[in-house]
């Protein structure tokens, strides 16, 4: 491996990679996400990698060949404990993308460091990355986030291809961006009632989960990510899409505002309802911290 802080002899897209590491050079720029970056000794969790899926056009399995440090001084934005690398790699296969990739790749990416400042030994291994081109230069690529390297085997891709699935189904479930509704109506009977929660979406689609309640059996409820009425007592399983998309982005509580119920006790039904779904959600755990 070179010396650390090594930019030149060998390796003359050094420069050039490190302007292919900047978002806004790759032409836009990634979505923000809610944790900062893992440590690779930390398997990715569902959330893990559907953040990064949804950021990267291109999902590409790959085998690195070589490591490059890049001076500190010259890497804006590296995390303590981190260096930044350039990497070169082979395309082992393109996971999801709109064109076939060449058979070398170079970018750069952020890993963690031990106690004696050297990488992991990823080296001949394969990798995960999620990124995309950089225009003008083929070959180079721009991970989507510092970190969006992780490292591969079979039951990853394995948990991974079904969210790059659902991704493009043309019935993908909305982002979800806050709560715009909460309305809260009792039943003919003390204890029965309904809940609807109308949520916001970042395309504008219709989204909104229901809360069922009735003296003869326990709350129900569903979610519905179209015009249709929610499916009760049949919500989102864990580690699918939809269940990402409500488990992770709702809010911890809906805002007062929000809560249009008619008395002081549906109101605070349709709390009580609301906070029964993020329980049976469970939480959005993220290993990219």
């Amino acid at each position: 491996m070179a010396t650390p802080g090594r930019t030149s002899g060998p390796y003359p897209l050094l420069a050039a990679a490190a302007l292919a590491f900047s978002p806004a050079a790759a032409g836009a720029q990634p979505e923000p996400f809610r944790s900062a970056p893992p440590s690779m000794t930390a398997g990715p969790t569902y959330a893990d990698l559907a953040d990064l899926a949804e950021s990267a056009p291109l999902v590409i399995r790959a085998k690195v060949r070589r490591l490059v440090r890049v001076e500190d001084a010259r890497s804006p934005g590296l995390r303590p404990g981190r260096g930044r690398f350039y990497v070169e790699a082979l395309t082992r296969a393109l996971l999801t993308g709109a064109a076939p990739l060449g058979e070398r790749l170079a970018f750069l990416a952020d890993l963690p460091l031990d106690a004696r400042g050297r990488p992991p030994a990823i080296t001949k291994q394969d990798v995960l990355l999620f990124a995309r081109r950089v225009p003008g230069r083929p070959g180079e690529l721009a991970l989507v986030a510092p970190d969006a390297l992780l490292l591969w085997d079979a039951a990853t891709e394995a948990r991974l291809r079904p969210i790059l699935t659902a991704l493009l189904a043309p019935d993908v479930p909305a982002r979800i961006t806050g709560v715009r509704e909460l309305i809260q109506v009792p039943g003919n009977l003390v204890g029965e009632g309904a809940t609807q929660i109308f949520l916001s979406t970042a395309d504008g689609t219709a989204a909104s989960l229901t809360v069922e309640r009735r003296q003869d059996r326990p709350p129900r409820w569903g979610a519905s990510f179209s015009e249709l009425t929610a499916e009760i007592g049949n919500p989102p399983a864990r580690e699918t899409l939809a269940w990402y998309r409500l488990a992770c982005f709702l809010p911890r509580s809906a805002p007062p505002s929000a809560n249009l119920s008619d008395s002081a006790q549906a109101r605070a039904q349709a709390e009580a309802d609301y906070r029964m779904i993020l329980s049976d959600l469970g939480n959005c755990q993220r290993n990219r911290r």
